[in-house]
């Protein structure tokens, strides 16, 4: 083999190692699993489980509400509040303002 093929030679394999080496890296900030990607889902997830603790602050308020208006339980101001909101109740000593 003669100097010139073996520098081409040499220049062939470094260059696809390279170029290898750039796709790899790119793949591996840009991709599907890329660091950009993995970032994005970390805020997503972040603001998922904000909204998912909203949503479980708001079912156990309902749950409360729920067993306050049950047969087994009796909360005279719950009862109170509705009687005058669905039938419009007044005590006595109360003055209605219109």
């Amino acid at each position: 083999m003669t100097k010139n093929t073996t520098v081409w030679g040499s220049l062939a394999v470094l260059s696809v190692a390279f170029f290898l080496a750039a796709y790899f890296t790119f793949a591996a900030v840009q991709g599907d699993y890329g660091l950009f990607r993995r970032a994005e889902i970390e805020a997503q997830s972040a603001e998922l489980r904000v909204h998912l603790a909203q949503l479980e602050t708001e079912v156990a308020r309902m749950e409360i509400l729920t067993r306050r208006l049950s047969d087994d339980f009796l909360d005279l101001d719950l009862l109170d509040e509705q009687a005058r909101d669905v039938l419009g109740l007044l005590r006595s000593d109360e003055i209605v303002i219109r």
